[in-house]
Order: structure tokens, then sequence, then C-alpha cells
């Protein structure tokens, strides 16, 4: 959904999981166990699977199966498994985890199939979930009225006719680096209930709308017609999820810096004169992916930032601000880091300074 220029000036906003968590998503710790859990795959007297995930069992068969040579032995893979299992309480995320193993295939594969089949099933129990079977094609957008996506709906839509609909996209970019795809549902959902526009026009207009994940996603939504294709909450096969899990990222792959994505991150970065943090936890390999280590004097001044931080210590604000400070060249009176406020609550405190009218 990238564009292939960058119109200035941007308000760029850089989401991470507590941004998510409003619409019942989980953060990092919820993750872990729901990983924890569909890892747990034992067998009674053998044969009877009693705990752990089918899915992604019958994906290790698969895997076995397919490999050179061939095979029928999911042994080692069940291993990999309890081992993750095991670690997630001592883990930091199954990101640093995976990242700590990142000579072991297995951990990486068991691992980051855990990851896609705990996000979309996580995506199919949060406030954003469209049950179609049940004939329902519409959000219910009253349950989302006091999250960060009706608020971020509000603010770049104010006073926004048809006609300047394109343009208002394109002032904005997105990184994201949660692996769920609630924005872009969410805004594909939004314009054709308020603009009542169609659907096919809804995703051509999106394209306009540059969004990045540096750790890739669960899959492709089946409306932006790319490879990997899979519905918001849906449960894919295991075959299916096999290709789904070659799409996620491991902190190596994500910042590397080869990555075209990776440079257009930071070319955004450096370029747009406003930054919106929302929910993410500024752990430090992800501020090395955003802002590496640069002459200060390559990077633009006067920019403006506006960030949750909620449940981050007074003390460790003071550091993240430091941080930004030294290499983004950025002027402490323009950081507004706040510990108190969640996502939703950021743009109600500075909905003028952020707006764009």
């Amino acid at each position: 959904m990238a564009a292939s220029s960058i119109p200035t000036p941007k308000t760029l906003f850089i989401v991470g999981a507590g941004a998510s968590n409003e619409a019942k998503l989980p953060v990092g710790s919820e993750l872990k166990k729901s990983i924890s859990k569909v890892l747990d795959i034992r067998f009674e007297n053998g044969y009877t699977m009693n705990s752990g995930d089918d899915v992604i069992c019958n994906a290790f068969r698969i895997a076995v199966q397919s490999s050179n040579p061939p095979s029928q032995d999911i042994n080692p893979f069940l291993q990999a498994s309890w081992r993750i299992r095991d670690a997630m309480p001592q883990a930091i995320s199954i990101d640093n985890f995976i990242d700590a193993h990142s000579n072991d295939k297995r951990i990486e594969l068991c691992g980051k199939l855990a990851i896609v089949r705990t996000i979309l099933e996580a995506e199919s129990k949060s406030s954003l979930f469209v049950d179609q079977s049940r004939g329902d094609n519409k959000l219910k957008f009253g349950q989302l009225e006091n999250t960060w996506f009706s608020s971020f709906w509000q603010l770049l839509f104010e006073n926004c006719k048809p006609s300047d609909l394109e343009q208002r996209l394109s002032s904005v970019a997105l990184i994201i680096f949660n692996y769920d795809r609630c924005i872009e549902h969410y805004l594909y959902h939004a314009l054709q209930n308020y603009y009542s526009m169609s659907a096919s026009d809804v995703a051509q207009l999106l394209k306009h709308l540059e969004i990045y994940h540096p750790y890739g996603t669960v899959g492709s939504l089946p409306w932006l017609n790319s490879k990997n294709v899979i519905g918001y909450g849906a449960t894919p096969h295991p075959k299916q999820l096999l290709e789904l899990a070659s799409q996620i990222k491991t902190f190596t792959e994500g910042t590397d810096e080869l990555s075209s994505e990776v440079n257009s991150i930071r070319s955004n970065m450096k370029m747009s004169h406003r930054l919106v943090f929302l929910g993410f936890a500024f752990h430090k390999l992800n501020m090395e992916l955003l802002l590496p280590a640069l002459a200060s004097a390559d990077l633009p001044t006067g920019q403006r930032i506006f960030a949750t931080a909620y449940g981050i210590s007074t003390s460790d604000i003071e550091s993240i601000s430091a941080e930004l400070i030294a290499k983004g060249a950025l002027s402490a009176g323009n950081i507004r880091i706040r510990n108190d406020l969640m996502c939703s609550q950021l743009f109600r405190e500075y909905w003028r300074s952020m707006s764009f009218v």
C-alpha cells in the first residue's frame, strides 16, 4: 500500500501493541500466554492430541513431509515448541526469544506459526471483527467510539469532502509494529460506511495511504489483491498457515538496511513534520530501526512528537526523550510523551496540535 513518493508535510503515526489493545487485541504479555498455550502440543497415549493447537500440529506434519529428505517425525518440532512454551515467562516477547535463537530454524518456524495462529484468533475476538457467516458485513462502530481508531478517523477526516480524500490520505503514513491488520481493516469499512463508497472504490483509494509493517503481518486482506490472502480473523488451514508464517519477519529481517521498506521508514522518520507514537513501547531494537545511529546534522530539526507511554516510568520517559533528542536532532520543547494517557486520550488532549485543518 506504500506510495512511490513522500508528499510533505506529512504526519507519521508509529503504532505498537498498546494501540491494538484498545480493540481487545493482546499486548505482549497476553500474546506470550497464548503462544505458550498453542505450542503446548501433547498426546495422550502417544496418539490422541489433548492440548495445543491442531492446525499448528498438522502444519508440522506438512513441513516434515516436504523436507529433504521427507520424514514423518514431528518430534523435533514438538521439542522446539516446548522450548518456546517453557521460556515465554522469561522472554520480553516472542520476537526477542526468536531473535536470541536466530540460528535455530525450528524455533523460528514454530514461533512464526504460533504468532500467525494466535494473532488471527485474536482478530476474530476483537471489537473489529465482522462475522460474515451471520450475514453481517459492517463493523459495529458504536463499540469503537472510545478507541483511538475512532479518534484517528475523526482527526484525519475532519472537514474532509469526498473530493479531498486522496489528498488527506496522502498526508499521513503509518509504521505498524504489530502483526495484525486492524487499521487497514478499520479504514476499509469506515470509508464505505461514512462516505457511502463501494468496496472497490475504497480499495483503490487506500492505495494512497502509506502503511509499513517492518515485521510483516499475518497475511494480506482480500481486498488488497496481494498474495498470501486471508480474511480478518479467519482460521487458516495447515498448509496456508505455513505460507502465512513465511511472511513474518524476525528482528534481523525487519531491520535489514538493504530492504527498501526500511529505507522508506527512515525517510518518513526524517521528513515527517509530526511524529505520533501510539501504544509503542520504545524497545531499543525498534528504536534502532526507526532512528539508526546517524549524525544529527543529517536529520531535520523542528519536528514535533506526541506519544503515549502508558505504564512507562517517568525515569524511562526521560531516557526516551534524551534518545529522541540525540538521534533525531529534536528540541526538548517539541516532545510530548505522556504516561498518563492512553491512545484515544492522546488525541483528545492534543487535538488542535495534531489537526489537519
